[in-house]
């Protein structure tokens, strides 16, 4: 079956779903309206472009991926293993060749019909791949690919430029949601980015920046008419403002709560707490050409004096967790056992002492309310690095642009893991198209760079575990960050709302994830 023509809709050849105006349809339509109350809101819908937490949350809805993780295949909410998504199967025909077979019975939001030829729009060389991507940071996801070349109408080949084992990952990961070439087209980039496309579950309908997302139901939805009518994401930075709001009913699901705050929601009579270990760290930040950074011994002794196992008892009711470096159990065999993250202050005094460190004064940047318990972490940890003889002070920014700003020295940020093995997190927040690396703030990278594109080639298990420790030595060692914990993420959720959370910050609200009784 072949594109259905904005032509075709407007002269009869979609008649039937559009006889009722939008609102007599919304009279007679019975389902809930889900209002949902978050931090923060993105910039721009270009799934290419938005990889920050805020975005990840509400584009899930908006796009679909060819491969879909199976979350809740784990009791956990962080289950590993894929299933066909706008793919109904897929088949390697090398280390190198991938054939994906694509659903026919698949809308976008503007009628048309998915084909390979939307497919490979997504992935085209000079979009997210390529020596000089529109959307360099989508290269660390899909850097690997060679060509992509529509087969047929609903199938298409994947090729990458050398052996890849995570091809499959990649493809339910970030920045891999199919978008409609068409719409691309006439709108352009920038307008796209606002009103965009996609397969999902809700459409969009309108986005004021900073304030208010809304999505109406995609009735078309191929998997399903979605459960609500309509979901609404506005912006509530305020944690009290959110927490009266689901308390009166203007909200059926907040964001955000501060761990001190779950007694509060679990003694709410109609909401309650929601709460996953997230697979996803927060890290302060260490820019070697800020002042007295760029002896890598001062470095190592600013992550030494951290006590994290205090800041997870004193700030996340011991409920954060402290993982063993940049290195994960949902690694699966890719997981290193027998590593830690010390705690040691008399080897940071030995270790500025042999730095020459002289009392300079070393300032921690960082954003009240972006990261949860931020500005808590950061006062603490303040004062850990002043009893080892740093002298530390903290200074409150408003947003990551002035963090980032001339003489920069500490600032903090979170590494997610995209997909459940290291080049799907280590890899491309501290490889060559990571920030820190365009941006100068960490250029002692050889050895870790190395490493690094090595594993990208490598399949052999043994020898990717090994080149995998290579990289996390070389980190380690150098020190341009440190992890701190991995965060509990609580949501407060209205009783009647049943939809649970995931270890990854996608809010999957497709219908089998999201129901209401009553």
């Amino acid at each position: 079956m072949g594109r259905v023509s904005r032509r075709h809709v407007l002269e009869g050849g979609l008649a039937a779903p559009f006889v009722l105006s939008r609102g007599a349809l919304a009279q007679n339509d019975q389902r809930p309206r889900l209002r949902i109350a978050v931090a923060d809101l993105p910039p721009t819908l270009e799934p290419a472009r938005e990889l920050s937490n805020v975005g990840t949350r509400v584009v899930y809805s908006i796009y679909d991926t060819l491969l879909r993780r199976d979350f809740l295949g784990a009791t956990d909410g962080g289950g590993s293993s894929l299933k066909p998504h706008l793919a109904t199967g897929w088949e390697r025909r090398s280390s190198r060749e991938l054939v994906v077979t694509l659903r026919e019975d698949v809308r976008f939001h503007n009628g048309d019909t998915l084909t390979a030829e939307d497919v490979t729009f997504t992935f085209r060389q000079g979009r997210m791949w390529g020596d000089a991507p529109l959307f360099p940071e989508a290269r660390a996801f899909f850097g690997v690919l060679e060509a992509v070349e529509p087969l047929g109408p609903y199938q298409l080949l994947f090729r990458t430029r050398q052996p890849d084992v995570l091809l499959e990952h990649r493809l339910a990961s970030w920045a891999s949601q199919i978008i409609n070439r068409r719409a691309y087209e006439e709108l352009g980039q920038t307008r796209f980015a606002l009103a965009p496309v996609g397969t999902g579950p809700y459409k969009v309908r309108r986005f004021r920046l900073g304030e208010r997302l809304e999505l109406e139901a995609f009735n078309a939805y191929w998997m399903g008419r979605p459960t609500a009518r309509e979901v609404v994401f506005q912006s509530v930075p305020e944690v009290a403002t959110r927490a009266a709001g689901l308390a009166s009913g203007e909200f059926d699901l907040v964001t955000n709560v501060p761990p001190d705050q779950i007694g509060e929601f679990e003694r709410m009579r109609h909401a309650e707490p929601r709460s996953v270990v997230l697979a996803n760290s927060h890290l302060i930040t260490f820019d070697e050409r800020g002042p007295a950074m760029a002896d890598k011994r001062v470095r190592q002794a600013l992550s030494l004096a951290i006590d994290r196992r205090l800041l997870v008892d004193t700030l996340w009711l011991g409920r954060a967790v402290v993982p063993p470096g940049h290195n994960y159990p949902e690694y699966g065999d890719m997981f290193l056992s027998g590593r830690t993250l010390r705690h040691d202050p008399e080897a940071a005094r030995r270790l500025l002492k042999a730095a020459g460190y002289s009392g300079e004064r070393i300032v921690y940047r960082t954003l009240p309310n972006y990261y949860t318990n931020a500005l808590r972490v950061a006062q603490i940890v303040i004062e850990m690095w002043k009893a080892v003889g740093i002298n530390a002070a903290l200074q409150v920014v408003e947003n990551f642009s002035q963090m980032q700003a001339a003489g920069q020295q500490v600032g903090n940020t979170s590494n997610s893991t995209r997909f459940p093995d290291p080049l799907g997190a280590l890899w491309p927040s501290w490889g060559p198209d990571s920030g820190p690396q365009r941006r100068g703030e960490w250029t002692t990278t050889t050895a870790f760079n190395e490493a690094g594109r090595a594993l990208e080639v490598e399949t052999d298990l043994a020898r990717r575990r090994t080149l995998f420790g290579q990289m996390l030595d070389a980190w380690e060692d150098e020190c341009p960050a440190t992890i701190i914990y991995q965060p509990l993420e609580s949501y407060g959720v209205r009783k009647n709302v049943s939809w649970r959370p995931y270890t990854f910050y996608f809010m999957d609200l497709r219908p089998d994830n999201l129901s209401f009784a009553g």
